[in-house]
């Protein structure tokens, strides 16, 4: 433990000298940072993705700076500072864990997370986090606006069943999907666009509520198809430079034929 903390206080340290001496350091503010943070968590995301564990420590000594230097402004706009953020989220925890820290008994983690969310809701009411008409924030208030559509729809879906709201069975998830792909071939047989579009968002709701009951994570297995497509694609690009042709003078034939060699190729290397 005293080595932790030996190598979070020498990261403290820098912080404020680069703070102080460093021209490009000196300049930042919370919003030029917002959008490196956000490139950051998205290479942390790729490392782990990728199961690089080097690369994972890396990334995430980048994300704990980003979040050094935002104490760091805290502090300097007299806010708060690095040690009221720590124990915001000590205290945070400590209150959230009532069957670790309290005398709580809990069957299991849907228990736990939704012990989490009454306990959130609760925390905002006493905050006067409420509506002119006394009633609490929506429970899916704390879903950011920002955050990738495909992630949002999950986390809006998951905090939802905290309270009940979703299906009993997963064959009533599935038959829903089929319904939506229905709505959307009857949109697109009577071509008006907009109604494509809305159905066509409808379907991409439901596959990822399905994905919830499969107990996958829809950004994970989007990603791993991604990077499927990617590798296969590139190995017709690879063939094709191999045989002297143009990929614009090939046919969709011949691609499709190197496609289905790279993928007898790399039976395992396409996952993730």
């Amino acid at each position: 433990m005293q080595d932790k903390a030996k190598a979070f206080l020498r990261l403290l340290e820098i912080m404020d000298d680069l703070r102080a001496q460093c021209p490009w350091d000196m300049k930042q503010t919370k919003e030029s940072l917002r959008l490196l943070t956000i490139e950051e968590t998205y290479e942390l995301s790729d490392a782990i993705l990728k199961n690089d564990l080097q690369a994972v420590k890396e990334e995430l000594g980048d994300l704990m700076l980003h979040m050094v230097f935002y104490s760091k402004i805290g502090e300097e706009e007299k806010a708060f500072d690095v040690a009221d953020v720590l124990h915001a989220v000590c205290d945070k925890l400590i209150r959230r864990h009532p069957h670790i820290y309290g005398d709580v008994t809990v069957d299991g983690e849907e228990d736990v997370k939704a012990n989490w969310e009454d306990i959130k809701r609760k925390e905002k009411l006493a905050k006067g986090e409420e509506g002119s008409d006394n009633r609490v924030k929506s429970v899916l208030a704390g879903v950011p606006d920002a955050m990738p559509s495909l992630i949002k729809a999950y986390r809006l879906q998951e905090k939802t069943a905290q309270f009940g709201f979703e299906w009993d069975e997963i064959a009533e998830v599935k038959a829903k999907v089929e319904e939506e792909l229905s709505e959307l071939d009857e949109a697109i047989r009577m071509g008006i666009q907009e109604d494509v579009e809305a159905e066509y968002g409808d379907v991409l709701f439901a596959l990822v509520n399905y994905s919830r009951y499969l107990k996958l994570d829809p950004e994970a297995a989007l990603e791993q198809s991604n990077r499927k497509f990617k590798h296969r694609f590139q190995y017709i690009e690879e063939q094709a430079q191999l045989q002297s042709k143009d990929l614009k003078d090939m046919t969709l034939a011949e691609m499709d034929a190197l496609w289905n060699e790279a993928k007898k190729k790399a039976v395992n290397t396409d996952r993730l």
